[in-house]
């Protein structure tokens, strides 16, 4: 048990680094005032540009990597832990990007850290996760969009591979699919309504 509680524990640390209201502080911007009001790497390219924007997403994704692959770093010293104490670190770490303790437990979406996170436990259908994302995103113009049908074709292509064919890898799948798309439930909601803002081209 000391092994999952370790990896909880830096996990949700990782997680809850606030990567978007750092970069804001950087550029003298807070970001929870301006766009969508989250701290996530989406809202951070709109109000701060691409500078910030991608540097906030590669550093969300990163920290849901390594706070998995230090999960499954720690098995190794437990080998009954397996490859669930890489789904524990997984799930503290997206629960410590939309809760951070440090903003009084309002946070980003999940979406990169989620992606950093599986990409560290699922890599292969991560990857195929990531190349509809861009598909979607290029075609609809619609982050919102994209990372909802990006989280489905995971957890589908996590099944599909065989990667998931334990119960509890694939309760895994599905519950970051759920958590993904009730973190979006406005997002879904202004779909629905035509009033989800698109990412223009320039």
């Amino acid at each position: 048990m000391i092994y999952f509680a370790a990896a909880a524990v830096v996990a949700y640390i990782l997680g809850s680094i606030p990567f978007g209201y750092v970069a804001g502080s950087i550029a003298g911007v807070d970001v929870r005032q301006h766009g969508s009001g989250n701290i996530g790497a989406t809202n951070t390219l709109r109000v701060l540009g691409k500078k910030y924007g991608y540097a906030v997403f590669i550093a969300d994704v990163l920290k849901g990597f390594v706070a998995v692959r230090f999960a499954l770093w720690l098995a190794h010293f437990d080998p009954a832990t397996s490859y669930l104490i890489g789904i524990v670190a997984a799930l503290f770490v997206v629960l410590g990007h939309s809760f951070p303790v440090w903003l009084r437990f309002r946070g980003g979406k999940g979406v990169a850290a989620a992606a950093g996170a599986c990409l560290g436990l699922l890599p292969l259908a991560t990857l195929i996760a990531v190349m509809v994302w861009i598909g979607i995103f290029f075609v609809f113009r619609y982050v919102s969009l994209a990372s909802i049908i990006a989280a489905v074709t995971l957890a589908l292509s996590a099944w599909l591979l065989g990667n998931a064919t334990d119960p509890i890898l694939l309760g895994f799948t599905w519950l970051i699919v759920g958590l993904i798309i009730v973190r979006h439930r406005s997002n879904i909601i202004r779909l629905f309504q035509g009033r989800e803002p698109r990412f223009e081209r320039k």
